[in-house]
């Protein structure tokens, strides 16, 4: 078994579809399925070179739709070589691009090879109804009726991370009616183990935080992650007069340089309250990330949309509990394992995840921190998703 990956770039910094791919095709691999990748990147990038898999690399895409001539010629030489194609995102050419290697390849063969499109959150009705994205909204519903519903309609089956954003992308375009529509499961490799070399990465990246305890926040810095209302409801924690333990907050991602980003450091360094509390680090990576994790007590991303978030199930697989809002999309799992509380995006439900977490004893803490540990485990260790990936798409022969 062969599949290939469309994608329009595997730059890390891109996010986290990129990511998954390389979480996923070794535990894939394990299990006999091969995986190749074709995407519009230099075949010099930095962030290339490294991986065990062949990335097939066919130059810079342009312009914001990251469009490249050579990708459908590419495809259509090469389909035939695979038993199906995944295209990875929505909104870009890559996906249009295998929609038009595909039909052309019908018409010369009574046994095309099946596509899958794997969305990652971007049917997700949040972006149609986001204030600041009225023009992508309505640049999406126009990509929608002329490109992306016939890409999506017209594949052999649409892939979801969780049961939520499967729930979710029926209810953002018209008309939506996938062949088939297949939870698969997302999940991360098993994360290094806690070692003083690691720690002390962390801090190196973050010295005034050593031997305190603190929450962690690890996630872009961007309005779509609720930084600001995070460090709001932080605020009015601290000012609480039932609060059992003060914490302090480390705030670690890209982003700091923007202009969110700047109003959000000004808004601690004029809070006397905050200014000694509230660290911001920048974008932490290998040691320093994983000992940001091991460090924590738990982690917290109040999110106003998050299809799955790797950096949660990171701090699960690390053994934390996380404080998330109901706007993640596995917050069903995450409230019905008990690895963590789940409140509304809002400053009073931030507020609350806050609280909830102060009034645990300790060792009810540690019971959380044990339970997380099991959810990563048993929901989103890679192993079992990759089995349950190949059970789903290839065992009961939907390709």
């Amino acid at each position: 078994m062969n599949i290939l990956r469309v994608i329009s770039t595997m730059n890390p910094k891109a996010g986290g579809p990129c990511q998954g791919i390389r979480n996923s095709i070794p535990a894939l691999k394990a299990l006999g399925v091969d995986n190749e990748v074709v995407c519009l990147d230099a075949p010099d990038a930095e962030y290339l070179g490294t991986d065990d898999f062949t990335i097939h690399t066919l130059g810079v895409a342009k312009g914001p739709w990251a469009y490249n001539k050579k990708m459908i010629p590419w495809l259509v030489k090469n389909i035939p070589n695979y038993d199906a194609i995944i295209i990875h995102g929505l909104w870009q050419f890559n996906s249009y691009a295998v929609f038009k290697a595909v039909k052309h390849l019908a018409r010369k063969t009574q046994s095309p090879v099946p596509y899958y499109v794997m969305p990652h959150g971007m049917l997700d009705p949040y972006f149609q109804k986001a204030p600041d994205r009225r023009l992508k909204a309505i640049r999406n519903r126009l990509f929608w009726s002329l490109i992306e519903g016939k890409v999506v309609n017209n594949a052999n089956g649409v892939l979801f991370t969780c049961q939520e954003e499967l729930l979710l992308a029926r209810e953002t375009f018209t008309p939506y009616n996938p062949k088939k529509e297949l939870n698969v499961g997302y999940g991360i490799q098993e994360p290094p183990r806690k070692t003083p070399e690691i720690l002390n990465a962390f801090h190196a990246a973050c010295p005034n935080i050593k031997d305190t305890p603190f929450l962690l926040f690890l996630s872009r810095i961007h309005p779509k992650k609720g930084v600001d209302i995070l460090v709001k409801a932080y605020n009015e924690w601290l000012e609480s007069s039932e609060i059992k333990k003060p914490v302090k907050l480390v705030i670690a991602g890209p982003g700091l340089e923007t202009d969110y980003g700047q109003e959000l450091q000004r808004l601690v360094n004029s809070n006397a309250m905050l200014k000694d509390k509230v660290y911001f680090t920048g974008m932490l990576k290998g040691d320093a990330k994983w000992g940001a994790y091991y460090n924590s007590e738990a982690f917290v991303l109040n999110s106003h949309q998050e299809n799955f978030g790797i950096s949660i199930v990171e701090a699960l697989a690390c053994g934390k509990p996380v404080l998330i809002s109901n706007k993640v999309n596995i917050w069903r799992e995450i409230a019905g394992e008990q690895a963590g509380f789940v409140e509304d995006d809002t400053l009073s439900g931030t507020v609350k995840l806050l609280t909830n977490w102060d009034k645990l004893s300790t060792e009810q803490q540690k019971g959380m921190g044990i339970s997380a540990r099991k959810t990563f485990e048993t929901l989103y260790a890679m192993g079992p998703v990759a089995q349950r990936f190949k059970d789903t798409i290839i065992n009961k022969n939907y390709l």
